[in-house]
């Protein structure tokens, strides 16, 4: 079973919006801190946003700061980016992870539960 499941993901233009969501499934949630991260070709897995175990702390990457929002909804079992403004440098595979009590850890090997996941395009 795979533990967190992201989509989303999709084709849009400059300016526009994506909310991406990731579904956490087989692990207590609410004792997960989140991440996002994302990959372009060629290029190192980033630090996107990520959110605290108990919603408290949220930490945003300087080149996203103002257009994306990162939001747990521990009924759903869920976590969500929300992206707006997107630019074609946004584009990349965007990818979620959780940490037991995570506090909004910004490097990929804080993170031990990855998602598969979802390609984002952005067309100019």
């Amino acid at each position: 079973q795979v533990p967190l499941v992201e989509s989303g993901g999709g084709l849009v233009q400059a300016g526009d919006s994506l909310r991406l969501s990731c579904a956490a499934s087989g692990l207590t949630f609410n004792r997960y801190g989140m991440g996002w991260f994302r990959q372009a070709p060629g290029k190192e897995r980033e630090f996107v946003a990520a959110i605290s175990w108990n919603g408290d702390n949220t930490y945003y990457a300087e080149f996203v700061k103002g257009r994306f929002t990162i939001a747990k909804d521990t009924a759903e079992n869920t976590v969500y980016l929300q992206m707006n403004s997107l630019k074609p440098e946004d584009a990349a595979v965007y990818y979620c992870a959780a940490q037991l009590y995570g506090e909004a850890e910004t490097t990929p090997s804080d993170y031990n539960k990855w998602g598969q996941g979802t390609q984002v395009t952005v067309s100019s």
